[in-house]
C-alpha cells in the first residue's frame, strides 16, 4: 500500500510504516520494537481482551503465517493522528476474508491496543479454527 496520510503523528507514521514493511517482508522480527508493553489485542473470536506486548506478537506473528493473499486496501486515520484503520483481505484455506485493523499508537508510537474484525463468518470460522491449532494451547494465558 502506498497511501500516505499526512495526519498521523510523527512517531505513528513511523511505527506504520515499519508494520508494513514487516508485512511486505513477511518478517515481523522487529515487531516488539513498536508494541507498548502492556498492549491489549481484541481478537475477532473472543469476547475478553489478549493482554501484553507478548500477546500481541504471538497473534500477530502467528497470523500471518495462516493468512495467504494478505493485503492491505485502504487506510484512515482519527483526527489525533495516532490511531488507524487498515482494511484487508485474505485467504485461509479456500475461505476468502475482508476485514479491518484498528491500530491505537501512543505518542512515541507504540502499539496500545490492536483490534481486528472479520467478515464472513465462514472466514472467520476458518481462521479461528487455523488459529486455535497454531496457538490455542498458548493464548489463553494472556487473557485479562
Amino acid at each position: 500500500m502506498t497511501e500516505q496520510l499526512a495526519s498521523l503523528h510523527p512517531s505513528v507514521a513511523a511505527s506504520l510504516a515499519t508494520w508494513h514493511d514487516m508485512l511486505h517482508r513477511r518478517d515481523l522480527a522487529a515487531l516488539p520494537s513498536i508494541v507498548h508493553p502492556d498492549a491489549v489485542f481484541r481478537s475477532p473470536l473472543a469476547f475478553t481482551p489478549y493482554q501484553s506486548a507478548q500477546a500481541v506478537v504471538l497473534v500477530l506473528g502467528t497470523v500471518i503465517n495462516v493468512f495467504e493473499d494478505f493485503v492491505y486496501h485502504r487506510q484512515f486515520a482519527t483526527g489525533d493522528g495516532l490511531s488507524v484503520v487498515l482494511e484487508f483481505s485474505a485467504r485461509v484455506g479456500d475461505k476468502q476474508l475482508k476485514g479491518a485493523d484498528f491500530i491505537r499508537f501512543d505518542e512515541d508510537g507504540k502499539i496500545v491496543e490492536f483490534e481486528v474484525m472479520v467478515r464472513p463468518l465462514s472466514g472467520l470460522q476458518a481462521l479461528g479454527a487455523e488459529m486455535g491449532k497454531r496457538i490455542g494451547h498458548l493464548i489463553p494465558a494472556f487473557k485479562g
